[in-house]
Parts: structure tokens; C-alpha cells; sequence
């Protein structure tokens, strides 16, 4: 099982955060919890960047259930989001809380990444190419 560097002095193997991902009409969606902060931010980076290194140039972060992000979250999304569109991708999220939606507004992040507070369902029918263009 291959390996993937954290923290300074810690590793985890790809299998630990694989039940993050699911796959929805060949678009990889992450599924982070609900609470974001210092503490697991390192989590949520290393399964974005993980898909981002299996091949996937877009990502969609479902935040459906994510009812606090702090900074570091916020920056990891950020980061991952520059990263993917140097790669000809996009980080996409799906922020159906107020409460976090208000923080990417007071940070000006929300000019930076799109998101969206429809349902994940809402992908169900489409291909990736739509998903791409619906987000938009």
C-alpha cells in the first residue's frame, strides 16, 4: 500500500483516508467531516492531493456535512484549488451551511473557488464534463 507523507514525522497510508473519496460519473468527491480545523486539516489535504495525484484534474468537495472550518481549512481548500487549476483542474464545493459559506465570504475566499449549496444528488445525472460546466 503506498504511503503518503502528514505531518513532520508522521505517515498514512492511502487506505487511512480512502473512505473520504467516492466516485460520482467519474468525478472524484471528497467527503471531509464535520468539523474542520488545525487539527485534521493535514487529513483533508492529503486525501485531495492523493486524488489530484490519481489522475483527477477536477475535485468536489462535499461539505454537506461540514459545519465548521476554520483558517486552516480554509487554506488547505484554497492551496488544493491553485494547485489543481495549475493543472488544467478545479476544486469544487458543495456548502449547503450558512455559517461556513459566511466564512469564505468574510475571507474573500468564495471569489477564489466556487461553491455551491446544491445536494450532492444534483450530480447523479451528469457526466464529468457537465459537472464541470453546472458548477460554472
Amino acid at each position: 500500500m503506498s504511503m503518503i507523507r502528514g505531518l513532520p514525522g508522521r505517515s498514512l497510508r492511502v487506505g487511512d483516508i480512502g473512505h473520504l473519496i467516492k466516485m460520482v460519473n467519474d468525478v472524484p468527491v471528497v467527503t471531509p467531516p464535520s468539523e474542520i480545523d488545525r487539527t485534521n486539516a493535514y487529513l483533508l489535504r492529503l486525501t485531495v492531493l492523493q486524488t489530484a495525484a490519481d489522475g483527477h484534474a477536477t475535485i468536489v468537495v462535499d461539505m454537506t456535512q461540514t459545519r465548521f472550518c476554520d483558517s486552516a481549512g480554509l487554506h488547505t481548500l484554497l492551496t488544493a484549488h491553485k494547485r489543481a487549476e495549475a493543472e488544467g483542474g478545479e476544486v469544487l464545493l458543495v456548502i449547503p451551511s450558512a455559517a461556513v459559506l459566511r466564512v469564505f465570504a468574510i475571507t474573500g475566499a468564495d471569489r477564489m473557488i466556487r461553491a455551491m449549496a446544491a445536494p450532492m444528488t444534483a450530480l447523479m445525472p451528469w457526466t464529468s464534463t457537465r459537472v464541470m460546466r453546472w458548477f460554472r
